[in-house]
């Protein structure tokens, strides 16, 4: 089936026999556009990185997991087509060259981009905006002073792609499209934002199969913020479920800023976290202590669970053959959430221990607790022993204390690369102490420092 799109600013039809072949091969491959490089082929290093524009606005995205279907109706920018079609350099260019960004070179294009991407939509927060590329000759500063100069020049004619019409092959135009597909293919693969799926494709050399992808279901891509709930569709974007986070939960929003990268987020859904069921999504525990819940569908059927009960063991969840899900309601509550990442590199890293913790108060007494870890068991989970152990109890430090033996009753966490078990417990005891200290007006970031 043939796809249309803008590349850099020229139009491409291109027949796509393979859904799954990636827009970094096809680049390189097909036609000869090197600068787009190859480094983790893992959506990690951000040397791939490029520039597409959709009727959203423009994001950068990281080539590597972004599939040939995903591309249809949209404009493709590589680090070839940043610079004018005269030669003109882009200011982000210009300030390259002029504050020594580049020593090597292999992860200058995909820093070119990021920049380019960021100084096209007006963003200022340059240490978020290039957290997803990597640079292990240059260092990072000269870098950060070449985005800092670049940020009052005005952004060239030719960085204003016009999204195109084109049909999208593999692609449903609804969730009732989809129902229907899945139905009939309940063996097949849903693809939305690919950062999870690309893997399969680029380290595991998976074949798929039968394929959907889910960029067309606009139904799908909706936030709905009533009275009583805050309702999230499957394919929403990490990049927009931390925007409205941050409105209502600024813990969470916090949380996600640390999830993937910028590349990352502007793929990665909702629903595709949580439905990928990891033991460390870094999403479910925050769900799992907002008391979430979680809509499914399988054909014209459709059924809601606590997000907890969905994840049965490891590998496993409670989710049917050609059952998909449809989106995750919040409840409205007053905020009392805090969500606390441990990891090894503040950014772009995977969990050790992910706590998110929920505990309502009232005239010193706990009435309502929700603890909920990632990392501590082979699936997101409560801790039911240490919530019943607070509830009822004083919010006293003693409580808490006691409160942080009864961990052991919950979890046996295992050991791997990433932590040990006795480290995994006395992490989880220690982050529901800082939660009380928080609590109490003290501050425990370690990211703060003071005289």
């Amino acid at each position: 089936m043939e796809i249309t799109f803008l590349l850099n600013g020229e139009t491409a039809r291109v027949e796509v026999s393979d859904p799954t072949v990636t827009l970094l091969d096809w680049l390189r491959e097909e036609r000869g556009l090197t600068g787009t490089k190859e480094g983790c082929n893992e959506g990690d290093c951000g040397a791939c990185t490029v520039m597409i524009t959709d009727d959203s606005g423009a994001k950068a995205l990281n080539a590597c997991i972004l599939f040939m279907p995903q591309l249809a109706g949209k404009a493709v920018r590589t680090v070839e087509g940043i610079s004018g079609p005269d030669g003109e350099m882009h200011p982000v260019q210009d300030a390259m060259i002029a504050h020594h960004g580049s020593q090597c070179g292999f992860c200058t294009p995909g820093f070119v981009v990021s920049m380019a991407v960021a100084h096209k939509n007006g963003a200022t927060d340059f240490d978020d905006q290039l957290a997803g590329n990597l640079c292990r000759c240059t260092g990072y500063a000269p870098i950060i002073r070449a985005a800092e100069a670049a940020l009052d020049r005005p952004v060239p004619a030719w960085m204003h792609d016009e999204v195109v019409e084109a049909d999208a092959p593999f692609a449903p135009a609804s969730s009732d499209e989809l129902a229907d597909w899945y139905d009939a293919h309940p063996d097949g693969t849903l693809i939305a934002g690919a950062t999870d799926v690309g893997l399969w494709v680029t380290k595991q050399f998976r074949e798929l199969g039968d394929v959907a992808f889910l960029h067309n279901c606009k139904d799908l891509q909706q936030i709905e913020v009533t009275d009583d709930l805050i309702r999230i569709g499957a394919a929403v974007t990490m990049t927009d479920v931390g925007a409205i986070m941050g409105k209502h939960h600024p813990s969470f929003a916090e949380l996600i800023r640390r999830y993937g990268s910028v590349q990352v987020r502007n793929a990665a859904t909702m629903g595709g976290n949580v439905a990928n069921g990891s033991p460390i999504g870094d999403s479910s525990p925050a769900l799992i202590a907002l008391g979430a819940t979680l809509h499914l569908r399988k054909g014209n059927a459709r059924r809601e669970i606590q997000i907890e009960d969905f994840f049965l063991e490891y590998g496993k969840q409670d989710r049917a053959p050609g059952e998909f899900v449809e989106a995750i309601t919040i409840p409205r509550q007053e905020d009392r959430l805090r969500c606390y990442k441990i990891s090894k590199r503040f950014d772009q890293d995977i969990s050790a221990v992910c706590g998110c913790f929920s505990i309502s108060v009232e005239g010193g007494v706990v009435k309502a607790a929700r603890l909920a870890f990632g990392g501590m068991a082979g699936i997101p989970a409560r801790a039911a022993a240490a919530e019943a152990a607070l509830i009822g109890q004083q919010w006293t430090r003693e409580t808490v204390e006691a409160t942080s033996a009864v961990l052991e009753q919950d979890f046996t966490p295992l050991s791997d690369m990433r932590a040990s078990s006795r480290y995994r417990m006395d992490v989880a005891k220690g982050l529901l102490l800082r939660y009380f200290l928080e609590d109490q007006g003290i501050s425990t970031s370690v990211l703060e420092v003071t005289p």
